[in-house]
């Protein structure tokens, strides 16, 4: 499954011949996520946090120039200057720093669990400030979807402490930023957005290497810096592409899905087998994305409906 980021970022909110399409980068996007979120913790047990970052941030940089070169979007890179594109970067920046340095303190459940109530806060914003509607059976979705996401954590008391709270600041951003997203110029290629937001991250993270210092880099060490910095790129570029596509209010709860790849890695990597609570989670994760589906269907049937003469 690829996006062709060339395109504009933004899109009229009511384009729902695309919403499978869209539901479809968004459950790619939440798995790559996920991919991601394995490497860096396990990198950020051989090098210090802002060292990660940094590197990481400096491939995704790199490949992003490679691929807008190749598209030939080059000229458009200034862009990154414009206030929108900066207010948007800079949340996404904060966010994801607060979401990794909490990630490689929490247990991974902990910190799962708060980042996936960021389909809560965005459906919320969708509709304050974008004037989306979200039906009932739409909040009905998010809210069994989060329920499914508890079952399957089941986070520990002992995990939410100060790391706890600022994993929720930075879910919080996130879903911030999925609102500016909305916002950007529609001509932007989203090559250009994931670009911009990997500088502001490396540029914040760089703030903290004298404090944290660095270590040698070994070469299987920046292998798995590479591999992550390519999830990572992939899971941008579906996520501003599904944004693009289709309402946040729709796509929200496709987030959990990344709650089904982690338990599949879990499996595949370190052989943890979901128990039946675990398995009761994932099924309401399920219902949650087959209740907004049929949702849209029925609106995309009475639009079409509504629009035949007669």
């Amino acid at each position: 499954m690829t996006v062709s980021t060339s395109k504009p970022l933004a899109a009229a909110p009511h384009r729902h011949p695309h919403a499978l399409r869209a539901v479809l980068m968004m459950i790619g996007a939440s798995g790559f996520f996920v991919a991601n979120d394995a490497v860096a913790k396990y990198v950020s047990q051989i090098l210090p946090s802002a060292q990660l970052i940094v590197m990481r941030s400096a491939i995704v940089v790199l490949l992003m120039l490679l691929l807008a070169w190749h598209q030939g979007v080059l000229r458009r890179v200034p862009q990154l200057a414009h206030p929108r594109v900066l207010a948007r970067s800079a949340t996404d920046a904060l966010g994801t720093a607060m979401y990794l340095f909490s990630l490689f303190q929490l247990p991974l459940a902990n910190a799962t669990a708060i980042n996936q109530g960021a389909p809560l806060f965005m459906t919320l914003f969708a509709v304050l400030f974008l004037h989306e509607k979200a039906s009932p059976m739409r909040w009905a979705a998010v809210g069994v979807g989060f329920a499914g996401v508890l079952l399957v954590v089941r986070p520990t008391g002992e995990g939410f402490n100060a790391w706890a709270l600022l994993c929720l600041a930075g879910t919080l951003l996130h879903a911030l930023r999925d609102l500016l997203t909305r916002r950007l110029d529609p001509t932007l290629p989203s090559t250009v957005a994931t670009l911009s937001s990997a500088l502001a991250l490396g540029l914040l993270a760089a703030l903290l290497l004298p404090m944290q210092g660095v270590k040698p880099v070994t070469l299987p060490t920046l292998g798995l810096i590479t591999l992550g910095a390519g999830f990572l790129c992939g899971a941008f570029l579906l996520l501003i592409g599904g944004l693009r596509l289709g309402e946040i209010s729709l796509l929200a709860p496709f987030r959990y899905s990344g709650l089904l790849f982690a338990v599949l890695l879990g499996y595949l990597v370190w052989g943890h087998v979901p128990d039946m609570w675990g398995l009761l989670g994932i099924a309401l994760l399920v219902v949650s994305g087959l209740l907004v589906m049929r949702g849209e269907r029925g609106r995309a049937r009475r639009a079409a409906a509504g629009a035949q003469p007669g």
